[in-house]
């Protein structure tokens, strides 16, 4: 079995627990989210999504589970965040990530470039990573195996403007992606009660996803203010 066979067959059928807190979240610093990967760990979790080159070294010096990396990173000229060019991407390989997410969507890149101009290039000067394409919608899904990607994931979904306001989790996109693609599908947003996991947990996903739910206690605090 390969190394990249490993590292799905190790999320296979788990929960995936996404450690981030931006600069702007009262738990940001890596140290931080390195404990929340331990804690993580030790609750069962199968691997870890994180965001970051300091946050994901000091993850991995922590825990020994799968990491989906992602580097989050603001342009000017595009809507684009989740690991938007190739320099965040040569950022993430040097702390040798299992794999590597980024934006699939049919949105521009900064610079104009679209996902069909970007991704080829960075399939042929990393042929053996791991890329998980983080979609909105079932054509996303579909390109992203098309262009190359190994793993498509539903991160996106209610976060474009073609999706806002869509309810998630949204069961009938991860649906359907999982009868299409022959790529693994990795189901991920909005994911808050148990019952949504198991109902999603009966597709044919690879594992799922949970962030805010977990990990951030300043919006899972406001989530029970909110209700009273």
């Amino acid at each position: 079995m390969s190394r990249n066979e490993q590292i799905l067959q190790q999320l296979r059928g788990g929960l995936i627990v996404s450690c981030q807190a931006l600069k702007n979240e009262p738990l940001h610093s890596s140290y931080i989210m390195s404990r929340m990967a331990v804690s993580a760990k030790e609750g069962g979790a199968a691997g870890i999504r994180a965001n970051s080159p300091e946050d994901i070294r000091e993850i991995k010096k922590a825990v020994e589970l799968p990491v989906i990396a992602l580097y989050k990173q603001d342009y000017e000229d595009s809507e684009i965040y989740i690991t938007p060019t190739e320099r965040e991407i040569e950022l993430l390989m040097a702390e040798n990530p299992e794999i590597i997410a980024m934006d699939a969507t049919g949105r521009l890149r900064p610079g104009g470039i679209t996902l069909e101009e970007f991704f080829p290039k960075i399939r042929e000067k990393y042929p053996h990573q791991l890329f998980m394409a983080d979609c909105a919608t079932f054509e996303d899904g579909m390109n992203a195996q098309k262009l190359g990607f190994d793993i498509a994931g539903t991160t996106l979904c209610g976060y474009t403007k073609d999706t806002k306001g869509v309810s998630l989790p949204n069961l009938n996109l991860i649906r359907s992606l999982t009868e299409a693609l022959k790529i693994p599908v990795i189901a991920e947003g909005g994911i808050w009660e148990v019952a949504d996991l198991q109902l999603i947990m009966k597709e044919k996903v690879l594992a799922a996803v949970i962030g805010t739910a977990i990990t951030r206690p300043r919006e899972i605090t406001r989530r029970y203010v909110d209700s009273i």
